[in-house]
């Protein structure tokens, strides 16, 4: 199958139940398919903006860490002390085999994360908000988990984010004094096989502290 016919199927996932299953079925060749047939760069280009901001021995959280892409970038730049959390344990367990991460998670987010309140200098989340995937009712629990003058970077697909609600979400929690905008990058093409609509950019906020 295709990188084009899986995005479709996975897009189009009606609830989490469908979602984990097409990961299930993805997750053995998820690396294969999507970095080495497709060049897939968005984990090195938030991994650099991520760095200009969170210090290395900071501890962060790869929310929707899928088969630990992104948390192998951040440990071969000098991050160690790296937690990650997904919905699909088959993901999960390709990220445990990368033996990057002190601790994994299944976790879907959206709902209550189950873990401890200002636990984390910095979240990190990478192709993780997009159709059907999680919702922009996610940030309230990244917050709540992220320490005062934390970061939370992540990326979003624009034509997703202009045809969604995460717009009015992301300016809602700024307005409320939630978190504050700190930088938006250039958009930037995730994959060589990219569609025009398929551009992402990264959104970079710290969490003020007001928010519990």
């Amino acid at each position: 199958m295709s990188l084009e016919d899986r995005q479709k199927e996975i897009y189009n996932s009606k609830n989490c139940q469908e979602l984990t299953e097409y990961y299930k079925q993805w997750a053995k060749n998820y690396d294969q398919e999507l970095v080495n047939d497709c060049s897939y760069i968005a984990p090195q280009k938030v991994v650099a903006i991520l760095s200009q901001f969170v210090s290395k021995d900071a501890k962060i959280l790869d929310a929707g860490a899928g088969t630990g892409l992104v948390g192998e970038i951040l440990y071969q730049n000098g991050y160690s002390n790296l937690e990650g959390m997904d919905i699909s344990a088959e993901m999960l367990e390709q990220a445990r085999q990368k033996n990057v991460y002190t601790a994994l998670y299944q976790k879907v987010m959206g709902e209550p994360l189950g873990l401890t309140t200002d636990s984390f200098d910095a979240i990190v989340s990478v192709g993780v908000f997009t159709y059907g995937h999680a919702p922009s009712s996610s940030f309230d629990e990244l917050i709540r988990i992220t320490k005062p003058g934390g970061y939370i970077i992540f990326t979003l697909r624009l034509d997703f984010y202009e045809n969604s609600d995460f717009k009015l979400k992301l300016t809602g929690l700024e307005e409320s004094g939630k978190w504050k905008l700190v930088e938006i990058s250039d958009k930037f093409s995730p994959l060589s096989t990219a569609k025009p609509d398929g551009y992402y950019r990264v959104w970079v906020y710290q969490v003020t502290g007001l928010s519990h």
